[in-house]
C-alpha cells in the first residue's frame, strides 16, 4: 500500500530540522548569544519530537510502514541504492528515544553549559548528532545506515574532545575514534559480502532473500560476524570496550545523550534490525551471547571499585549493554529493545544527576571527596535515588520490568543461564548503591565542608531530570509479567510484527517455566537485592576509612589491566614501528634516496650546462661532428 504523502513529508522533516539547527548555529555562532543557541537547538529537537509522536501514532494504529525515497543516490548498471528512509514500528520506537531523551538533554544543557565559551559550537555538534542518529535509525538500506553510523562516530569524536585545550581529552577522542574504526571495518566487510550474496542492500529485501537460505550458511556467517563486529565497536563490547569510560572526558550532557542513551545502543538496534540474518546464523548468536555475558560481568565488577562518578556510570553502561546483547544472543529481541528503552530513561537521568552533583561541587568527580550531599542538594539526591532504584531492577520502577523480561528468557534456556543473568543483574545493585551511599549518605568530606558554595541546580536542569525520573518510574508498566495475573504485553505485542519473521525461522528451544519457578526467580533476586542494599548502607554510609585494596579487588580497581595489556601489545609496538618507519625507513632510506637522485640530477645538469658556451663557431663544429656521426652510424648499420 502506498505511503501517505503527509507522513512522507513528516519523515523528511525529521532529518531537515536538526540539520537546519546545525547549520544555523554553526554558521552564525559568533553572532548568536549563548542562551539563544541553546533555545534554537532545543526547539528544532522539540519540533522533531512532535513529528515523532505523529509518526508513532500512525505506524501503531495503521500497522503500515512509511517509505520515503528522497533521491537516487547510487545508480549504475544493476546497482540501485536510493537515499530513502523507512519508518516502521522499530524505527518509530527509536525515534521516541532519540528525540525524547535528546530534547530533555538539550534543555538541561542550556543550564549546564551556559558559562562555557564554546557553548554555540556545543549545540551545533549536538544537533548534528541528532541528524546522523536519525539517518542511522531511519535508513532503508545498510549503506545509508553506515553513513549515519559513521556520522554519529564523528560527532562522538568532536564532543569527547570538546574541551580540546586539555590534551587528555584529545587522546580520549582519538581512542574512541580509532577503536570504533576497528569495528567499522568488520561492518564494511559485512556490507560487501551482503551485496555480493543478495545483490541488494535494502534491509527488507535482504531479510526476504535471506529467509529462504539454509541456517548456518557460510555467507550468512560472514555477513553477521561483520555486522556484529561493528556492533562490538559502537556498543563498547569486549574487546573494544575501553574507549567508553575514557569518553567521559566530554561534557556530562554528551555522556548522557551519546554515550549512554542513544549512540552506544546503535549496535543493539543493528542486531535487532537484522534479526532474520542473525537467527539464521547460530554460531554468531552464540558468540553474541558469550560476549554479552563476559562484557556485562567484567564491566560490572570493574564498576564496583571505581571512584570517579562518571566512570562508574560509564562501566555501568557497558555492563547494561552487555546485558542487552545477552538478551539478543538468547533470541529475545523484544527484551533487548525493552531494556534499551528503559535504560535510556534511567541512565540519562543518572548521568544528568551526576552532572548536577559535579556542577554543585565545582567540577569535582571523585566520590571519596563527597558525602552528605542529600542535605545539600536534596532534589538532585531524590532524582539520583530514583535512577539508582530503577537501574537496580527494584519494583515497581522501569528497570524491574525490562530486566524481568530478560531474566525470564534466560531461565527458559536453563537454570545455569538464569543464574548467570541474575548475578549480572545483582552486580548493578552493588555498584549503584555504593555510589549512592558514598556520595549522598556518608558524612561530609573535608572538601564538602570547605565548600560553602554548594547549591542546587537551576530549574532548567532539574525539570528535564524530573521528567526522566517520571519515565524511569512508569515506563515499565507497558510490559507486566504473566505471574502477576495482569498479563500486559503492550511492548512485545507492539514489536511482534517486526520480529515475527525471525522467530518463525527457528523454533523455540527453551523450556516453559512453572508458576512456582517464576515466583522463585522473582522473589529470590529481590530478597538478595534487599540484603545487598542493607549491607551497602552499613559498609558505605558510615564514616569508615576504606581498607587497602589487594588481590582480586586491586585487579578490578585497575580495570583488569586491560588498558595496560592493550598498551603493551598494541600501542607501544605500533609506536615503536612508527618511529622505526619514520626515522629509519622514511628519513634514512627513502628521503636519502630521493635526495641522492635530486642531487645527482643537479650535478649532471651542472656539468651538461657547461656545453652551452654561447660560441657560434663551437656550435657549428658540434653540428658537423654530429652529422658525421649519424652518417657513420647509418653506414655501419
Amino acid at each position: 500500500m502506498e505511503s501517505s504523502p503527509f507522513m512522507q513529508s513528516i519523515s523528511f522533516l525529521l532529518l531537515l530540522f536538526p540539520l537546519l539547527g546545525f547549520l544555523a548555529i554553526g554558521l552564525f555562532q559568533k553572532e548568536l548569544n549563548k542562551k539563544l543557541s541553546g533555545i534554537i537547538a532545543s526547539s528544532f529537537v522539540f519540533l522533531n519530537l512532535i513529528l515523532t509522536f505523529i509518526l508513532f501514532w500512525y505506524v501503531s494504529s495503521t500497522n503500515q510502514t512509511v517509505e520515503t525515497n528522497l533521491f537516487d543516490w547510487i545508480k549504475f548498471a544493476n546497482i540501485s541504492i536510493p537515499f530513502a528512509i523507512t519508518v516502521d514500528r522499530l524505527s518509530a520506537l527509536m525515534l521516541l528515544v532519540v528525540n525524547g531523551v535528546g530534547f530533555l538533554i538539550h534543555v538541561y544543557s542550556i543550564g549546564y553549559m551556559k558559562n562555557d565559551e564554546g557553548v554555540n559550537r556545543f549545540f551545533s555538534y549536538m544537533n548534528l548528532f541528532i541528524f546522523f542518529m536519525l539517518i542511522l535509525v531511519l535508513s532503508s538500506n545498510y549503506l545509508m545506515l553506515f553513513i549515519g553510523w559513521e556520522g554519529v562516530g564523528l560527532c562522538s569524536y568532536l564532543l569527547i574532545g570538546f574541551w580540546y585545550k586539555d590534551h587528555a581529552n584529545n587522546n580520549a577522542a582519538k581512542k574512541a575514534f580509532i577503536m570504533n574504526r576497528i569495528g567499522d571495518l568488520g561492518f564494511l566487510i559485512g556490507i560487501f559480502m551482503m551485496f555480493h550474496t543478495f545483490g541488494t542492500l535494502n534491509i527488507s529485501e535482504v531479510a526476504t532473500k535471506a529467509s529462504v537460505m539454509p541456517s548456518g550458511s557460510t555467507a550468512l556467517l560472514v555477513i553477521t560476524l561483520g555486522l556484529f563486529a561493528g556492533a562490538i565497536g559502537k556498543s563498547a563490547q569486549i574487546p573494544l570496550f575501553t574507549w567508553l569510560p575514557d569518553a567521559m572526558a566530554g561534557p556530562t550532557p554528551v555522556s548522557a545523550l551519546i554515550h549512554a542513551a542513544t549512540m552506544v545502543t546503535a549496535g543493539v538496534y543493528l542486531v535487532a534490525r537484522s534479526s532474520v540474518l542473525f537467527m539464521l546464523s547460530p554460531v554468531t548468536m552464540n558468540l553474541i551471547l558469550v560476549i554479552g555475558i563476559f562484557t556485562a560481568l567484567i564491566s560490572g565488577l570493574i564498576a564496583i571499585y571505581q571512584n570517579d562518578i562518571k566512570k562508574i556510570l560509564a562501566y555501568s553502561t557497558v555492563s547494561q549493554l552487555g546485558f542487552m546483547f545477552m538478551a539478543l544472543g538468547l533470541g529475545s529481541f523484544s527484551g533487548a529493545m525493552f531494556h534499551l528503552t528503559t535504560h535510556a530513561f534511567f541512565k540519562a537521568l543518572l548521568f544528568l544527576a551526576a552532572g548536577s552533583v559535579i556542577h554543585a561541587l565545582n567540577q569535582e568527580q571523585d566520590i571519596r571527596k563527597m558525602g552528605g550531599l542529600r542535605k545539600k542538594i536534596p532534589f538532585t539526591f531524590a532524582l539520583f535515588a530514583i535512577g539508582a532504584i530503577a537501574i537496580s531492577g527494584i519494583p515497581p520502577f522501569a528497570g524491574f520490568f525490562s530486566k524481568e523480561m530478560i531474566l525470564s528468557v534466560a531461565y527458559e534456556h536453563g537454570m545455569g543461564m538464569g543464574i548467570i543473568a541474575t548475578f549480572i543483574s545483582l552486580l548493578t545493585t552493588v555498584y549503584m548503591f555504593r555510589l549512592l551511599f558514598v556520595a549522598f549518605y556518608k558524612p561530609e568530606s573535608d572538601a564538602v565542608k570547605a565548600n560553602h558554595h554548594i547549591h542546587e541546580s537551576p530549574k532548567v536542569m532539574l525539570i528535564p531530570m524530573a521528567v526522566l525520573a517520571l519515565l524511569a518510574m512508569v515506563a515499565g508498566f507497558v510490559q507486566i509479567p504473566a505471574l502477576f495475573s495482569t498479563n500486559i504485553t503492550v511492548f512485545s505485542t507492539y514489536l511482534s510484527p517486526i520480529f515475527f519473521a525471525a522467530h518463525q525461522l527457528v523454533p523455540a528451544s527453551g523450556q516453559n517455566l512453572t508458576v512456582l519457578t517464576e515466583w522463585l526467580t522473582l522473589l529470590i533476586p529481590l530478597t538478595i537485592i534487599a540484603a545487598l542494599v542493607y549491607f551497602s548502607y552499613i559498609r558505605f554510609a558510615k564514616d569508615r576509612v576504606p581498607a587497602e585494596l589487594s588481590g582480586i579487588q586491586k585487579v578490578m580497581a585497575n580495570k583488569f589491566y586491560v588498558d595496560e595489556i592493550y598498551d603493551f601489545f598494541f600501542v607501544k609496538p605500533t609506536e615503536k614501528l612508527s618511529l622505526f618507519l619514520r626515522e629509519t625507513v622514511d628519513q634514512s632510506i627513502i628521503n636519502r634516496l630521493i635526495n641522492t637522485i635530486g642531487n645527482s640530477t643537479l650535478y649532471i645538469g651542472g656539468r651538461i650546462r657547461l656545453l652551452q658556451t654561447g660560441n657560434v663557431g663551437f656550435y657549428l663544429i658540434i653540428m658537423v661532428f654530429s652529422i658525421i656521426a649519424i652518417l657513420f652510424f647509418n653506414l655501419i648499420r
